[in-house]
């Protein structure tokens, strides 16, 4: 009876976020666009949902020496999308100024354990939330044919990597919620 009262307050959980429990086309976007723009929102949700209601104490935490800050983190996100932005629709990597303004987040490591910390939530998630209304943006202008096609000199099409920038997002996602479960009690 437990495992069914568990179940059930996850049901109610996940239907109270804003996730839209549907993965599919969107208005606005092609079909193929749409379907990854659902599941692109889907996991931003989920981040926002997790990392929404921790104090910068909590989000500055450090598990271990080697760990990433669940800010730190929060950044790497928003760097990677930042990178495949300019990858996917301008067919280049960072300029000069852009690599200064990601590069430490996109590395993590011992610099970014430095650089982000002492933040807020908010600092984070309206980092996070500019970067993705951009790609939302930006997807809008592109159709399926784009995203099936490889752009010259890559070995990818389109759809591939934001595939990985989704499955990118999944992988830190469950490192943040390990990190907030290994939280000092307060």
């Amino acid at each position: 009876m437990r495992t069914l009262g568990r179940l059930l307050a996850l049901f109610v959980i996940s239907i109270t976020t804003q996730a839209q429990n549907i993965i599919g086309p969107q208005e606005g976007f092609t079909p193929e666009i749409g379907t990854m723009v659902s599941m692109l929102n889907d996991l931003s949700n989920r981040v926002e949902y997790t990392v929404k209601d921790l104090n910068t104490e909590e989000l500055d935490f450090l598990m271990d020496d080697n760990a990433n800050r669940i800010g730190s983190l929060i950044m790497h996100l928003a760097a990677t999308e930042a990178f495949y932005q300019v990858y996917t629709f301008e067919n280049r990597e960072f300029n000069k100024s852009e690599a200064k303004q990601w590069q430490v987040a996109m590395s993590l490591g011992d610099e970014a354990r430095e650089t982000y910390q002492g933040h807020d939530v908010n600092y984070y998630l309206d980092i996070y939330k500019s970067v993705r209304q951009k790609t939302i943006n930006l997807m809008k202008e592109k159709d399926d044919a784009w995203f099936a096609s490889v752009p010259e000199g890559y070995n990818m099409n389109n759809h591939w990597a934001w595939f990985h920038v989704m499955e990118h997002q999944s992988s830190h996602l469950g490192q943040i919620l390990l990190l907030k479960k290994r939280l000092p009690k307060q």
